[in-house]
């Protein structure tokens, strides 16, 4: 088993002190810090599937994006000094959903979308829909975000994208969606252009868009 199968395989053991020691030694050999962050993203993917599931539970979720928090502490300088000198371009405004609080994966998508060059615009939790309006007026983004980790925000997305429809700055505008309770139904459902996995998922499409400018 590969380095990279070993930090899953601590991620979903909750093991933080082998995690740690292990990305510090992958930093040390110069691997990159997004490959980094990619693999431990595999494991926080397995652990939100495993208490979909039923066969974990919410305190080893909650550890789980504990651990990732500590992780983005500790790449977060690395991807930004990448980000700086890839310039990919393009703006992206991002947010969790208005009465969710969590913002575990957001941070995760934040710091990534960052590494590789985006300016993001990252409104927090619990954003009400006029919230990410008055954003796009202002920043007039490429992409907008929106995360969401019960499945009991859903409306409060696809009143988000209603509400970005009737400001009429819905034309030209890519919404994608994710969290541990997206899925493609809801991107469907909410009238959204893409559902994202994984935070790498966010950021390819991302990067496929301003590719494609």
């Amino acid at each position: 088993m590969g380095w990279e199968d070993d930090m899953v395989s601590s991620i979903l053991r909750a093991e933080e002190d082998n995690i740690m020691a292990e990305v510090r030694r992958q930093i040390d050999a110069g691997v990159a810090a997004s490959e980094i962050l990619a693999n431990c993203n595999r494991g926080m993917v397995e652990l939100g599937e495993r208490f979909s599931e039923g066969s974990c539970f919410l305190p080893e979720l909650m550890f789980g994006g504990m651990i990732m928090k500590s992780i983005l502490a500790e790449l977060g300088p690395l991807l930004e000094k990448s980000g700086k000198a890839a310039k990919t371009g393009g703006t992206i405004v991002i947010g969790t959903v208005e009465h969710d609080v969590h913002d575990i994966g957001k941070d995760i998508v934040v710091m990534t979308l960052r590494g590789v060059g985006f300016e993001v615009i990252d409104l927090g939790v619990n954003v009400p829909p006029q919230g990410f309006v008055d954003a796009i007026r202002l920043h007039r983004p490429l992409v907008v975000g929106l995360s969401v980790l019960l499945t009991t925000c859903f409306k409060a997305v696809e009143a988000t994208t209603e509400a970005i429809r009737q400001a009429g700055l819905r034309d030209g505008l890519s919404i994608m969606v994710g969290g541990a309770a997206a899925g493609d139904l809801l991107r469907i459902n909410a009238g959204c252009d893409y559902y994202g996995k994984t935070a790498i998922d966010g950021v390819k499409y991302a990067g496929s868009l301003a590719a494609a400018q």
